[in-house]
């Protein structure tokens, strides 16, 4: 992909307005692009592996977007203000995502599941939420991440590649979503420790 705002078939376009945030002057192709915004989010990772904060509040879930996306992004660390091709209506967004962390911690303290299943149905749940304009996919992975390692288990490797793209390893991941839409949360966990 060339043009800058050339996107996957399955990723979430940008209104134009949230297309214009975009902070550095010198980008010009999508490359350059995700080279930024890979650059700000290890930054962002080495900051949040380097805490003992608590994940399951607000507070957190967008500071660390703006840690992972603000470099290159105005609008990151806010919650979208539009609709999109996925996610819940954006009024909704708040009062979902308060609704998801007290269902986790509820999680954790009853011991519904054991840590890697709490974790990911946490994703799936961040995703389907989709809070953010964009990079919503790779926030949820990396608070999965933090919210497994808090619970003691390993970090996990979400089939061991780059999801940014198409190809196969994105195309299992996005399978994995889509059953979990449909309840079946068995695919999205088995592809979480591949």
């Amino acid at each position: 992909m060339n043009d800058l705002f050339e996107q996957p078939d399955d990723a979430t376009p940008l209104t134009p307005e949230e297309m214009r945030e975009l902070m550095p002057a010198h980008i010009a192709y999508r490359r350059e692009l995700n080279e930024a915004e890979q650059e700000n989010i290890a930054r962002a990772q080495d900051w949040a592996l380097n805490r003992r904060r608590d994940p399951l509040s607000e507070k957190f879930v967008k500071e660390l977007h703006r840690r992972m996306f603000g470099d290159v992004w105005r609008w990151a660390g806010k919650f979208r203000m539009s609709e999109r091709n996925l996610g819940m209506a954006f009024h909704e967004i708040p009062v979902a995502l308060r609704q998801l962390l007290d269902d986790t911690r509820a999680w954790i303290e009853y011991r519904t599941y054991p840590p890697d299943e709490i974790a990911v149905r946490f994703h799936h749940r961040l995703v389907v939420i989709h809070s953010f304009p964009n990079g919503n996919g790779r926030h949820a992975r990396l608070m999965a991440d933090l919210l497994v390692m808090r619970l003691g288990a390993e970090r996990l490797s979400w089939g061991s590649a780059n999801l940014q793209g198409a190809g196969e390893v994105r195309q299992r991941y996005i399978a994995a979503l889509q059953a979990a839409d449909d309840h079946d949360i068995g695919p999205l966990l088995a592809f979480a420790r591949s």
